[in-house]
C-alpha cells in the first residue's frame, strides 16, 4: 500500500508556500510544498491532500467546507499512512493571535470590534478549550476505524510564540495566551493520539527554538498577508520542511 492521505487546517496546507497545488481551491490554501506533499516525495506514497485552511475537527467527520465533502471521506480503507493536523480553528488559536495583533481602536468597530473582542476573551479561549479534546478523540477513533491498516501520526502545530515576554505587536497579557493554548492543544493532542492508538509527531516541541520571533523561523510573525508568501502566523518552507522531517522520521521508526 503507497496510499497517504492528509487531513488538517492550514497549518499542514501551507497557505501562501509556493506553488499552490493545481487545480486545488484557492481558498484551501494547498501549498505543493506543504508537509504531505514533501512526506510524499521522501517516502514514495501516492497523495490525496485534503487539508484545507480554516478547517475544524467537525470538517474532518462531518461538515463540508465551501463545498469540499468531510474530509474523513477521503479515507477508503486502502491507506498507508494518514497524517492530521488539526484543532487549532476549534479553539480560534491563530485567530486570536491575528485579532490581538490588529490597532486596539479596531477593537471599538461594531460587529467587527464585538468578534475580535470575543476571540481576545480568555473565558471563551478556556470554553472552547474544554470541548476540543474529545473532539480531537473522536477524528483519531474515526481515522483509525476508517483506515485500520493504516499508520495514522496526530501532527501537532509548530511553535510560533516566544517562550517569554511580549510577541510585538501583541501584548504581554495576549502574547501568554496564545502560549497558554498552544500548550493546551499540545497537551490534548497527545491525549487523544495515546487514547486512540495513533502516533504523535511532536512538531510543537521541536520547533520551541525555532518560533516566529527567534532568529531562524519555522513560522511567520504577525502581518498583513502578501500574495505568493506565507502567510502570517503559519508555517513557512522551513518549517514545512522540518516536519516533513519529523513526520517521514515517525513512519520510518
Amino acid at each position: 500500500m503507497t496510499r497517504y492521505v492528509a487531513l488538517g487546517s492550514s497549518m499542514a496546507a501551507g497557505p501562501g508556500i509556493q506553488p499552490r497545488v493545481a487545480g486545488s481551491p484557492r481558498a484551501a490554501g494547498r501549498s505543493a510544498r506543504n508537509y504531505p506533499h514533501l512526506v510524499a516525495a521522501a517516502l514514495g506514497l501516492d497523495l490525496v491532500d485534503v487539508t484545507y485552511s480554516g478547517a475544524t475537527t467537525a470538517h474532518v467527520l462531518t461538515d463540508p467546507q465551501r463545498g469540499a465533502a468531510p474530509q474523513i471521506e477521503a479515507l477508503d480503507g486502502s491507506e498507508a499512512l494518514v497524517t492530521v493536523t488539526i484543532g487549532g480553528n476549534d479553539v480560534g488559536y491563530v485567530p486570536m493571535l491575528f485579532a490581538a495583533g490588529l490597532p486596539r481602536p479596531v477593537r471599538a468597530i461594531p460587529v467587527l470590534g464585538t468578534r475580535i473582542r470575543r476571540l481576545v476573551n480568555p473565558a471563551e479561549r478556556y470554553v472552547a478549550l474544554e470541548d476540543v479534546g474529545a473532539a480531537l478523540v473522536e477524528v483519531g477513533r474515526a481515522v483509525r476505524q476508517r483506515s485500520p491498516g493504516a499508520t495514522v501520526l496526530f501532527v501537532d502545530y509548530l511553535t510560533l510564540l516566544p517562550p517569554a515576554g511580549a510577541a510585538a505587536p501583541l501584548s504581554e497579557h495576549d502574547t501568554s495566551l496564545g502560549r497558554h493554548l498552544a500548550a493546551e492543544l499540545e497537551r490534548r493532542t497527545a491525549e487523544a493520539a495515546e487514547a486512540t492508538g495513533c502516533g504523535l509527531v511532536r512538531a510543537g516541541e521541536a520547533s520551541r527554538e525555532y518560533h516566529a520571533w527567534s532568529a531562524d523561523p519555522w513560522t511567520t510573525r504577525f502581518g498583513w498577508p502578501v500574495p505568493r508568501r506565507p502567510a502570517p502566523l503559519h508555517p513557512n518552507e522551513a518549517g514545512m520542511r522540518a516536519v516533513a522531517d519529523l513526520v517521514a522520521a515517525a513512519v520510518g521508526g
